[in-house]
């Protein structure tokens, strides 16, 4: 228990530091929608003040380097959404643009449940994920799901944080709703 409230602490910390750090750069990338709060992101992308019980923490460059920007939203008990943005730049390898993420998991002991490719439906967009288990408590499972694609001209990166399976509905929503939001609005004028 004690390593599940070190991660949630962690997170929640790397969320508060890093959305002040973040959002610094907002304005070159996001302009604001003034009838709902959204946020309108330069590829068309908009992220929301809400999405399901996600509600927004912050927009900002997530990698200037490699132009990456983000929007992380939070729900509750500790439930976390990341979605990144970057210009496509020749071809998307999902597995190699998560080298890194892969690398941490493996290295803290995260155990890799599933590696798929899914679809929305009705959707020709194909999602590459990955899914790993980081702890144990009781009667859940926390998890994090990795999810890539290449849409029109940009390269949409999701990581959402849950315990499973209480809020696996909760992740399954966030993931449609990014997905089918950057389908719809990326390169739309």
């Amino acid at each position: 228990m004690r390593k599940l409230f070190a991660f949630g602490l962690a997170a929640a910390t790397t969320v508060l530091i890093g959305s002040a750090t973040f959002a610094q750069g907002s304005a070159d990338t996001f302009r604001d929608r003034a009838d709902d709060g959204a946020k309108v992101h330069v590829s068309g992308f908009v992220c929301p003040a809400r999405i399901g019980p996600f509600e927004r923490d912050a927009v900002g460059e997530y990698d200037p380097e490699h132009n990456e920007d983000f929007c992380a939203y939070g729900a509750r008990d500790g439930v976390y959404g990341t979605i990144t943005l970057n210009p496509l730049n020749g071809g998307y390898d999902p597995k190699a643009a998560f080298a890194d993420d892969f690398s941490e998991q493996d290295a803290t002991g995260g155990k890799r449940l599933f590696e798929k490719q899914v679809r929305l439906q009705g959707s020709q967009l194909s999602i590459y994920t990955r899914t790993y288990r980081t702890a144990r408590a009781e009667a859940l499972e926390y998890r994090i799901l990795f999810a890539g694609a290449a849409v029109k001209n940009w390269v949409v990166q999701t990581t959402v944080e849950y315990a499973d399976p209480r809020d696996a509905a909760a992740e399954a929503e966030f993931l449609n709703a990014v997905y089918a939001a950057a389908e719809k609005q990326i390169g739309a004028p």
